[in-house]
């Protein structure tokens, strides 16, 4: 059976993905400004984070449980298919962990974070993206949950010494772009009179969502062409968590 190209990997290359994309680019380059020495990633996804993200490390390791398509690692970089939790590393191995739009996925969170405390030595950190759950639109089939401020802060909290947490936020333009979509969400959903999206079992809803995704995404980019193209990593920001963020991005500390 051929994979479904799921509209939860964007790519660089697919305009239609670019307000997705510009703002987990900024996660890449905020990581870049913080991280150093021994870094692993958990999700490799499409691979365009690991440009950003290796010239700032000694040593570069990126995982994800399939290999993308085109991969390019530098020197210093290297991947290593792998499913988690748990994650198949010695302890200590780390000063560094990123994971981006990843832990939403993962059944037992819990374990996920313990199993990244583990890997990361003494002084360590953990960056990790998530999206904001009030600014989600409609229920994604392909996310296990979906995350609060206080929810997030929890959970690194009972594994981790101290959390920060930020928040990636839109201008002006991204906002417009944003309620664009989420009118044509509501073209969509309007159908749904069994509210079947909050009561069908995830695996039942993720082709159907993932099909109106892409062609609501397009159609965004037929409609809206300029201004879709038009959004860059400039037109967001990291700033102080709260419930207006489209992702949550927080740091947690290993003392």
């Amino acid at each position: 059976m051929a994979k479904i190209h799921t509209a939860e990997r964007v790519s660089q290359r697919d305009a239609s993905d670019n307000f997705v994309f510009q703002r987990s680019l900024l996660a890449y380059h905020k990581a870049a400004e913080i991280v150093g020495g021994d870094v692993l990633e958990i999700g490799t996804g499409m691979g365009y984070g690991v440009d950003v993200i290796a010239p700032s490390a000694k040593r570069f390791v990126t995982i994800d449980k399939s290999v993308p398509r085109e991969l390019h690692l530098p020197d210093n970089a290297e991947f290593r298919q792998m499913t988690v939790p748990p994650l198949q590393l010695p302890d200590a191995e780390f000063d560094y962990v990123v994971s981006f739009q990843v832990i939403e996925h993962i059944k037992d969170d819990e374990a996920f974070v313990r199993e990244v405390h583990r890997v990361l030595r003494h002084g360590g950190r953990f960056v990790v993206s998530t999206p904001n759950a009030p600014m989600s639109l409609t229920r994604n089939p392909w996310h296990v949950r979906e995350y609060r401020v206080e929810e997030l802060k929890a959970l690194l909290e009972s594994v981790f010494d101290s959390v920060e947490c930020y928040g990636v936020r839109g201008n002006d333009k991204v906002m417009a772009y944003y309620e664009k979509n989420r009118e044509g969400v509501r073209r969509i959903t309007r159908y749904d009179v069994l509210d079947l999206q909050h009561r069908l079992p995830r695996w039942m809803l993720q082709l159907p969502y993932d099909v109106l995704n892409r062609l609501n995404r397009r159609r965004l980019l037929t409609q809206n062409d300029s201004l879709t193209r038009s959004i860059t990593m400039a037109d967001y920001e990291i700033s102080p968590a709260a419930e207006d963020c489209f992702d949550l991005y927080f740091v947690a500390e290993k003392r």
